[in-house]
């Protein structure tokens, strides 16, 4: 459903306290550069779609200043998440940080689904908690290097669901 929002998967989290918006950055740019799902796009190929994995991992937080207009938060969370995505120009992963006051931020991060899921937005917040409380206290990321992408995990899928094995869950499915 080009040109809509159907796909999306938002998540907005208020933070509340001091926040170290470049070290947040930092944080998000380090999940998008662990998880290649998220710097990949997808175009129209011939005859199948094709997905591109860029190794840069260069990501933007926009960052707006709502101080002297905190009536529209609720508006711009909404503009946000319903946001539509290209998927053959990418990013498939967006975040924006609305500061509020001093020590009140909402950050409003939107997935495409098709590189993400809810269970995955765990795992997003997760991570960027982990990594921004490290990163803070000027430590190294405290996760460790994943074993494999989803890139692996569709692949051996693939070379799984063949022959009867396919046929099973395709009749599942069915009824």
């Amino acid at each position: 459903e080009p040109g809509t929002a159907l796909y999306n998967i938002p998540v907005a989290i208020r933070l509340e306290g001091d926040l170290d918006v470049q070290v947040l950055a930092r944080a998000l740019r380090e999940v998008v550069r662990r998880h290649e799902a998220l710097r990949t796009t997808f175009v129209v190929g011939n005859p199948e779609p094709k997905q591109r994995t860029t190794s840069d991992s260069a990501f933007t937080l926009a960052v707006e200043d709502l101080t002297s207009d905190t009536a529209t938060l609720q508006t711009r969370v909404e503009q946000e998440v319903l946001r539509p995505f290209e998927l053959a120009h990418g990013p498939l992963l967006r975040a924006l940080l609305l500061k509020v006051d001093a020590r009140e931020h909402v950050l409003v991060v939107t997935m495409h689904h098709i590189v993400s899921d809810g269970w995955s937005l765990g795992v997003l917040v997760r991570e960027v908690g982990a990594l921004y409380a490290a990163f803070v206290q000027g430590q190294p990321s405290p996760l460790p290097e994943l074993p494999v992408q989803y890139a692996d995990y569709a692949a051996w899928q693939r070379g799984w669901l063949q022959g009867a094995t396919l046929q099973r869950e395709v009749d599942y499915w069915k009824q």
